[in-house]
């Protein structure tokens, strides 16, 4: 499990996505949710503008990240 800070109480999906380098443009979002089984805390998000907090875990595919602060 990887953990990737951030400097605010919260962020959206879509943002922490390409602060992750899951993507690599906000753009790439939108195709990234409709093609990857993508979850938050266990539970299938296709929201990129989903609030985010410390202590969230944001999977896509394999890939397993906690959102720390």
């Amino acid at each position: 499990m990887r953990e990737v800070t951030i400097s605010d109480d919260m962020i959206r999906l879509g943002q922490f996505l390409k602060l992750a380098d899951v993507i690599e443009a906000g753009s790439d979002v939108k195709y990234l949710l409709n093609t990857e089984d993508v979850t938050v805390n266990g539970e299938p998000e296709d929201r990129r503008g989903r609030q985010l907090f410390k202590g969230d875990v944001v999977t896509v595919g394999d890939d397993i990240t906690l959102v720390v602060a």
